[in-house]
């Protein structure tokens, strides 16, 4: 079976002008401000239609995936390790779709409510350290058999995740060192932010200004000076996973 991501030029896999909608991806978000940034506008131009459902808000999540081809899990201020009956509701949807390999993506807090639910524990550093701002990653060589990685991806987190028992580990990082894995064919979870726009990046580092004194974060000036060094790289990888991710909501024939 060929894991390999497909050689085709980013934003190539389909025609972004397509009439048809290919069809729902749920889009689960934690906070009225909250967008799927880049990702969102990405998939859209892609010919799907994004399902935003805000839990946290008291929205509702479906009774069932019949109606959607894939699913998203973006971040939050919270932690899985909180006792919010909303969050223990959406840890057991994200637990259904893992079960069913419904094409599923986690980013950030979406990736921790992947791997609490397979049995990981979720913590902080033990020296205390966060990760906000650019950081190194570098792919495994099952990642690197995919795609190719940047060298520097977007953090915001204090949290991160022991790999899950049965995962395959796709890239590691210095503070935290599993960054990114896959379960079974179609779940992937990413602990950084490829979704990040410049307009957001300017709203998390005013409204989020005091945690950028915690230990191991880095300054507003260097947040910003990371972007125009990596985002160029970010975004061709992002191009190129998203094309293959979304290929997995139509026919597995390519991750």
């Amino acid at each position: 079976m060929d894991t390999r991501v497909d050689a085709r030029p980013p934003g190539h896999a389909r025609d972004a002008g397509a009439q048809e909608p290919h069809g729902r991806i749920l889009t689960i978000l934690h906070q009225a401000h909250s967008t799927p940034g880049r990702i969102g506008r990405l998939i859209e131009l892609r010919g799907y239609t994004l399902d935003v459902r805000r839990p946290a808000l008291g929205e509702d999540l479906p009774d069932h995936l019949d109606d959607h081809v894939g699913v998203m899990v973006f971040g939050g201020p919270m932690s899985v390790n909180d006792p919010l009956p909303w969050l223990r509701t959406e840890m057991e949807f994200v637990g259904k779709a893992m079960a069913a390999d419904t094409p599923l993506l986690g980013v950030c807090l979406g990736a921790q409510l992947m791997a609490k639910h397979l049995g990981a524990t979720v913590g902080r550093h033990a020296d205390g350290l966060s990760e906000i701002g650019y950081y190194p990653l570098t792919p495994t060589p099952a990642g690197a058999e995919l795609l190719p990685w940047p060298s520097h991806v977007y953090h915001w987190h204090s949290e991160g995740f022991d790999l899950p028992r049965g995962t395959e580990l796709l890239a590691t990082g210095e503070v935290f060192p599993n960054q990114a894995f896959r379960h079974g064919r179609h779940g992937f979870a990413v602990q950084f932010h490829p979704e990040v726009t410049h307009e957001m990046m300017c709203r998390w580092t005013s409204k989020g200004a005091a945690k950028l004194s915690q230990p191991g974060a880095q300054p507003s000036d260097a947040h910003f000076d990371g972007w125009y060094r990596h985002d160029p790289a970010v975004c061709h990888w992002l191009e190129r996973f998203l094309d293959a991710w979304l290929d997995l909501t139509v026919e597995d024939t390519t991750l």
